[in-house]
């Protein structure tokens, strides 16, 4: 089954480097990508992290599009709850003028941050703001305007459009993409449990439009010279969701992150579930074959993969090697197309 290959890359900042260069490599690795055929290249938005110096995708963006050709160049993505609507599809729509059929908008429904950057970014809000899910119907209708007599328009109106895509990793969260005929992405780097993947496919299948979107998978991903070396990589195995009191709930990458985000919160009651994170690691031949049976079972549409390596020598290499095992995954499905054994 033949899919499509694409990059969500966070901008690591390594131990001795400085934040300017984690985000110089994210360039390079853009590049490079561009040069390997990848279809996409996606940054994500974190705040108040030294670790990832990725924290505005929508300036990002604009200089990878101006350093690369080809590949298209999104948000992986925008975390909308901060922001205005109408602003996120004006920014995109000026991004999409400059870069023609190459940009996309990916937006989440996560902080992007814990309890102190969320206050910094949204002290200007009011109780009686919008909930996320009227805030990405809004959105939608900006990017795709129903008709001609608009009053309000996000402009300048580009010729082409972003593509918008919704980020999650839950059943609900594909169901609301799959309601209002947009594209999802499901976390399973944050949310590694098959049967909730299982679900999240099933109910996205059930409630797609006529015109609905296409589901993706974004999975950590290490490419080695072998299984040992590949799988030295993967530092995080498991993903930790804090559900709070009054229903709100934040993903976080340790036990000792959840504890930081209920010390911000100043909160007692809570819930705290320790979830399986979604990767894969090994050998070419390891990496294909594990890819191919998430597509296959899952009926995914394309796969986005997040590399856990920080040297940008070696996620460029794990790269190349991915690139390579879906070329040979490509000469496979030929083959048995002509009914040649493998």
């Amino acid at each position: 089954m033949a899919f499509k290959l694409s990059i969500l890359d966070q901008s690591p900042v390594g131990e001795g480097e400085t934040a300017e260069q984690g985000l110089q490599n994210t360039v390079k690795l853009a590049q490079v990508a561009d040069q390997l055929g990848y279809h996409r290249f996606w940054v994500s938005e974190h705040h108040n992290n030294s670790q990832l110096a990725g924290s505005a995708p929508e300036s990002l963006i604009g200089f990878l599009l101006a350093s690369t050709k080809n590949i298209r160049i999104g948000s992986g993505g925008v975390m909308l709850q901060h922001y205005s609507p109408y602003k996120v599809a004006e920014v995109f729509h000026v991004l999409s003028s400059l870069g023609p059929d190459r940009v996309d908008l990916g937006v989440g429904k996560a902080q992007g941050g814990l309890n102190l950057s969320t206050q910094a970014l949204q002290q200007d809000k009011v109780e009686s703001q919008k909930s996320f899910e009227e805030k990405l119907a809004d959105l939608k209708d900006y990017i795709h305007p129903k008709g001609n007599d608009i009053d309000l328009v996000a402009a300048p109106a580009p010729k082409v459009k972003p593509d918008l895509f919704l980020l999650g990793g839950s059943a609900e969260s594909a169901e609301l993409a799959a309601r209002l005929g947009i594209s999802f992405v499901f976390a399973y780097f944050i949310n590694g449990e098959e049967s909730v993947l299982k679900e999240a496919r099933e109910r996205f299948k059930q409630f797609s439009l006529a015109e609905g979107g296409r589901f993706l998978l974004a999975l950590t991903v290490a490419v080695a010279e072998n299984d040992e070396k590949a799988d030295s990589f993967i530092k995080q195995r498991e993903s930790v969701k804090v559900i709070l009191a009054n229903g709100k709930k934040l993903n976080v990458g340790s036990l000792e992150q959840a504890e930081k985000v209920i010390s911000q919160y100043g909160e007692t009651d809570y819930q705290l579930i320790v979830q399986k994170a979604g990767y894969v690691a090994g050998s070419k031949k390891s990496v294909r074959e594990a890819l191919r049976n998430l597509v296959k079972e899952h009926e995914i549409d394309e796969i986005i993969s997040l590399s856990p390596i920080v040297d940008i020598n070696d996620r460029i290499f794990s790269y190349k090697l991915l690139s390579e095992a879906l070329a040979e995954e490509s000469i496979q499905i030929e083959k048995e197309n002509e009914g040649v054994g493998i």
